[in-house]
């Protein structure tokens, strides 16, 4: 019976606003993408600051604004090559970034509603350790981007 399957009660606790949300989102980036405001700004930063500095910031800006459309937004601002280390970088400044506040994952909204988790017991509890780790993970990064 797929009424009682454990995959089925999981997608009903799926909340449809927060499907709508992150839609949204993405379909705004899409739209800021397809008129070139995306890549223009990319080129503006690459002109005034480090990369690597900018990601990081990044990364830390994905603790408010959920890290889905951080990469996503981030993919139309550099044209890099495919495995270029700016990529590995975005990948860790999003996904570690986002984990700073629980509102900047997917996962962590999701958790917020599932676990009744409120934003000040997380604020008080795990956002410090997200931030030394986001920290301490981007400081190895750039400082193996040096050395090498």
């Amino acid at each position: 019976n797929t009424h009682t399957s454990p995959t089925f009660k999981a997608l009903t606790k799926i909340e449809l606003p927060s499907i709508l949300f992150f839609l949204g989102i993405l379909m705004t980036i899409a739209a800021m993408e397809s008129l070139g405001m995306i890549y223009g700004f990319g080129i503006q930063v690459q002109d005034t600051m480090d990369v690597n500095v900018f990601v990081t910031l990044l990364g830390i800006a994905s603790a408010i604004i959920d890290n889905v459309p951080i990469v996503a937004a981030s993919m139309g601002m550099f044209q890099f090559g495919a495995d270029h280390e700016i990529w590995h970088l975005i990948a860790y400044a999003a996904g570690t970034g986002g984990s700073m506040l629980i509102i900047g994952s997917a996962a962590g909204v999701v958790a917020m509603g599932m676990e009744k988790i409120s934003f000040f017991w997380y604020l008080r509890n795990i956002s410090w350790l997200a931030v030394v780790g986001y920290l301490a993970g981007a400081g190895v990064f750039l400082l193996q981007q040096a050395l090498l």
